[in-house]
């Protein structure tokens, strides 16, 4: 298989564990207050406790799962943007892979809290609480509360395809939004707003750059 078509598959994977995410999040989750900021602690180590294995699962696939696809994307869009935009497609490439590594480092940090939340909770429950409590925020400054290196990533790629012309208006329309969405994170007045869009905007530029690696010839070498 040719890395574009396998770059092309890891990007709608991309786009599969965030729908994934946000199903479990807007239902199972919805209660909890996870993505929000009246998250309620207490109720999500009751719900660990009884539930470990389906946030084992929940957080395999939004942050493991998907770092090992992106992975794969990243590599592809640098060989994509790479002889129409050889500096650009390197430095796309340097932050992509960043944004990889923060994304598979919150997912394992993620599945230890749950496991050892989940032991501690039927013998102290305040014990676990405040455990889930200080693991959660470094899982959250890892990338699951903002999406800076996600939201750079993909606004430089986006900015790259521009100025290349190699990505197709829609998927550097897509991106440049989203791109903006996740650097607006950074801003805690925009966090909840801004967390959403990049969220729905990062679903629809992974479908649009997944088929096109997949399905639209690279013409920048002619």
């Amino acid at each position: 298989m040719k890395l574009q078509t396998l770059g092309g598959l890891a990007g709608l994977s991309c786009a599969a564990t965030y729908l994934f995410g946000f199903a479990i999040l807007v239902t199972v989750m919805a209660p909890l207050g996870f993505g929000t900021t009246d998250i309620d602690a207490h109720a999500v180590v009751a719900f660990i406790e009884v539930n470990p294995g389906l946030m084992i699962l929940w957080n395999t696939v939004i942050y493991i799962v998907n770092a090992l696809a992106l992975t794969v994307l990243v590599v592809a869009v640098h060989a994509r943007l790479r002889l129409a935009t050889p500096d650009w497609a390197a430095v796309t490439r340097a932050f992509g892979l960043i944004w990889t590594t923060l994304v598979i480092g919150a997912g394992m940090i993620g599945n230890v809290t749950v496991e050892r939340v989940a032991l501690l909770a039927s013998t102290d429950m305040e014990r676990a609480v405040a455990l889930w409590e200080v693991l959660h925020a470094v899982e959250l400054g890892l990338g699951g509360g903002n999406e800076i290196a996600g939201g750079v990533w993909i606004g430089l790629v986006s900015l790259a395809g521009l100025i290349g012309r190699t990505l197709g208006k829609i998927t550097v329309g897509l991106g440049l939004l989203t791109g903006a969405g996740g650097m607006l994170t950074l801003i805690p007045a925009f966090g909840d707003t801004a967390g959403a869009v990049f969220g729905l905007g990062a679903i629809a530029w992974f479908i649009a750059i997944g088929l096109l690696l997949a399905f639209k010839r690279d013409t920048s070498t002619a």
